[in-house]
């Protein structure tokens, strides 16, 4: 189905492709204005959720909102990696490619 080779054009071209979905993503998430819902630096909401906690001695704001940004990450985050380490990265790529479509038809103007 899908030939991967780690050498050659092939593997430059995946890796092109993959930043240039990676920058549109997080244009489309800047662009909706959500708070805490950072997509590359899932550390950061993690960061936000661990020192502006009760625990820390903050106020835990927004702290619903970073916990179900967390959980939305990882429910995407967790069948990609399951295709990818199957074999399947063409669903694994077709599934993402579908997933950002139906975002940004919820999403236009």
């Amino acid at each position: 189905m899908f030939a991967w080779s780690a050498d050659g054009p092939a593997r430059y071209a995946v890796i092109t492709l993959g930043a240039l979905a990676m920058g549109i993503r997080n244009a489309t998430v800047r662009g909706l204005g959500v708070p805490d819902l950072t997509t590359t630096v899932l550390t950061l909401t993690l960061t936000g959720l661990a020192a502006d906690s009760r625990l820390a001695g903050g106020a835990a704001p927004r702290q619903r909102r970073r916990i179900l940004a967390v959980a939305t990450m990882l429910a995407g985050a967790l069948p990609g990696a399951v295709l990818v380490l199957h074999g399947q990265l063409a669903w694994a790529l077709l599934a993402g490619a579908a997933l950002a479509a139906a975002t940004a038809l919820l999403h236009r103007e």
